[in-house]
């Protein structure tokens, strides 16, 4: 892509973020926002759309209220340059690593579209952009998401015109020890404070979760669950015996962890919103 340069007075080259969420501002609705660090206002983007060139990927961990929280900023070079931002595990990311998959020329241009889902949800369409055909691939439990994210890495490296040699930031997860990831990926669904499990890990000795036997990180994942329970259960002992059959006896029978902590989490809420 060749990009006339003007001359004369500019605003400094900085990208320009767009945050996935779906809100109202000033009672016009956004799937994604701009952020007004100085003045800390949201300004909604009506535009649904952004045309580019994917140019990166990149994995970046920012900390919120004392969190880690693991964001996903896809890059896109057009008229400026734009950071698109989400959460790594959320739908927007997952439909947009679906059919990005599926795009073997990373040297044309794309068209990306934030749509809305259910309850606050925002999902990913992607289109070619001079056919405006739309780019889609079917949802699957089975998705092998780490080489699905690695094979996209690898024709985006191929296709830099700058530095060929050099590969970009892999955002694949195999990065992070999985034990280090499962840890992290819990912690954020439960919303538990970082701090209690850096002091739970001191207690051990250790720094991070990688470094403990596998049976001390299902102590801490259940610790983590049942204080979150704590206030959901009239009987302490219903929250740890529902724990141990919708999620440790679901994940031995081959569920995956973080759905049956979510629909283990969805039951005592339900309950809870019952009995009052």
């Amino acid at each position: 892509m060749v990009t006339e340069i003007k001359l004369g007075l500019c605003n400094p080259p900085e990208p320009i973020y767009l945050y996935v969420n779906q809100g109202e501002v000033d009672g016009e609705s956004y799937v994604w926002y701009k952020f007004n660090i100085s003045q800390d206002k949201k300004i909604s983007v009506p535009q649904r759309a952004l045309t580019g060139y994917l140019s990166e990927l990149r994995l970046t961990t920012k900390e919120f209220k004392g969190k880690d929280n693991l964001k996903l900023d896809i890059v896109v070079s057009a008229d400026e340059l734009y950071v698109i931002r989400t959460g790594v595990e959320t739908n927007f990311a997952k439909s947009f690593f679906l059919a990005a998959s599926l795009v073997q020329d990373f040297s044309k241009p794309l068209i990306i579209v934030a749509n809305a889902g259910d309850e606050n949800t925002v999902f990913c369409n992607l289109y070619d952009a001079t056919s405006k055909t739309k780019i889609y691939r079917e949802w699957s439990r089975d998705l092998d998401w780490a080489t699905i994210i690695h094979d996209i890495q690898i024709l985006l490296a191929g296709n830099s015109s700058t530095t060929p040699s050099t590969p970009k930031l892999s955002i694949v997860p195999q990065a992070v020890h999985p034990q280090d990831l499962r840890i992290k990926n819990i912690r954020t669904l439960l919303d538990y404070p970082l701090d209690l499990v850096k002091e739970w890990l001191q207690f051990q000795d250790v720094d991070r979760p990688s470094l403990l036997h596998i049976s001390k990180i299902n102590e801490l994942v259940k610790t983590m669950c049942l204080a979150w329970a704590a206030d959901k259960c009239e009987y302490p002992n219903h929250a740890e015996s529902s724990y141990q059959n919708l999620v440790v006896d679901a994940v031995v029978s081959g569920a995956d962890e973080l759905t049956a902590i979510n629909a283990w989490m969805q039951q005592l809420q339900t309950a809870k919103a019952g009995a009052v």
